[in-house]
């Protein structure tokens, strides 16, 4: 089997097309990056990206359908509806800073105004890296894709 064919094998079922599938599209990366920073409503949402109001309406439907935010009335004004990020929403942070620090670095060339710090020690946070179990920085040439069955691993919960 050719290394193509082996790849085209395992990656049959990788999760990033699916992901893709949920959040792949600019405007979804976006309305998270906002419910990150607290927005929580529809015109919060519409003013500070904005978005035109059919599209936003069609990307929170959208997240929410997904599971990565959750729709509920707000406790203030039940008038208004609020949009929570769930679990599922939340572990995306990883993803959209390591976006940004290539965005910056690759993109824009410059880093953004507004500097990620962490709330304690008020530092700007570590740039993100794929690293080993043991927490050692990893590089392309220390990767390799494996069949999950040759360590140990049997389904997609492990």
């Amino acid at each position: 089997m050719t290394r193509a064919e082996h790849l085209k094998q395992l990656f049959s079922e990788c999760g990033i097309a699916a992901a893709l599938e949920v959040v792949g599209e600019r405007w979804s990366f976006l309305i998270l990056r906002g419910a990150f920073n607290r927005l929580q409503h529809f015109e919060e949402f519409q003013s500070t990206l904005g978005i035109a109001r059919n599209i936003l309406s069609n990307r929170l439907a959208r997240l929410v359908e997904h599971g990565m935010l959750r729709r509920e009335p707000d406790p203030a004004d039940r008038r208004k509806v609020a949009y929570h990020l769930t679990e599922k929403g939340r572990e995306l942070l990883p993803v959209l800073i390591a976006l940004r620090q290539w965005g910056e670095r690759w993109v824009s060339g410059v880093p953004s105004n507004a500097v990620l710090v962490d709330r304690y020690s008020r530092r700007p946070i570590a740039p993100m890296t794929v690293q080993a179990a043991d927490g050692r920085p990893l590089s392309m040439d220390e990767l390799e894709w494996i069949d999950r069955k040759e360590v140990g691993l049997k389904d997609a919960a492990a």
